[in-house]
């Protein structure tokens, strides 16, 4: 049975434009990231739980890179405590940070998409920010929702596990009318070398959180 109030891109280059509501406006869009905490208990192993351990799970982060159209570039994350602004610019803001994937309503990134003529491109990613860099047991998914169309949704299911990023959508700009949305789901060692793939050009130090 088809879903008309979901569409999910499947592959790779895949994109859809947003479409506006009554009044013109793109309006809010939420980007929504949800993973599963499994355990795979054959990774665990007998000593493990002789010694009174017990097996992590993955700890998903949702990020992104934003570029506006007066030249200003900058990161998005929960990684150093860049949370953003809904408000003002970069008009994208991070609502919170989930550990563990145990929470509801996961991780959110909020985008102002009246705003559309001061973006020039956004890149969604996540990245495992602890626990083994598995994605075939985070089994993560990133959806976006806004006003006047259906939900769109990404799963990360192109797995390259032992990369740490996923560079999972490229919300762009189009002619200040409307934001095309692409899938990417393209695996990285790391921020740098994600950077370097999307030519951002930012500088990148370790940080903390």
């Amino acid at each position: 049975m088809v879903n008309l109030n979901k569409i999910e891109l499947k592959k790779k280059g895949q994109s859809i434009n947003l479409t506006k509501s009554n009044n013109n406006n793109i309006g809010e869009i939420l980007v929504n990231l949800q993973w599963n905490q499994q355990i795979n208990s054959k990774s665990t192993g007998f000593f493990t739980t002789l010694l009174g351990g017990k097996s992590k799970g993955v700890d998903l982060d949702l990020g992104c890179l934003y570029e506006l159209n007066n030249g200003e570039k900058g990161c998005i994350q929960a990684l150093g405590n860049a949370f953003g602004t809904l408000k003002q610019s970069p008009y994208i803001e991070l609502d919170g940070d989930d550990r563990t994937g145990s929470i509801s309503g996961g991780e959110n990134l909020r985008i102002d998409g009246n705003k559309i003529s001061d973006i020039k491109r956004i890149l969604v990613y996540s990245f495992i920010y602890k626990g083994v860099a598995n994605w075939a047991e985070a089994d993560g998914v990133i959806t976006l929702s806004y006003p006047a169309g259906p939900n769109i949704e990404v799963k990360l299911d192109e797995h390259r596990n032992g990369q740490i990023m996923c560079a999972v959508a490229m919300i762009e700009n189009v002619n200040n009318e409307t934001f095309k949305i692409e899938r990417l789901v393209e695996y990285y060692k790391g921020h740098k070398e994600m950077d370097n793939a999307y030519s951002w050009g930012m500088n990148w130090v370790a940080g903390s959180k």
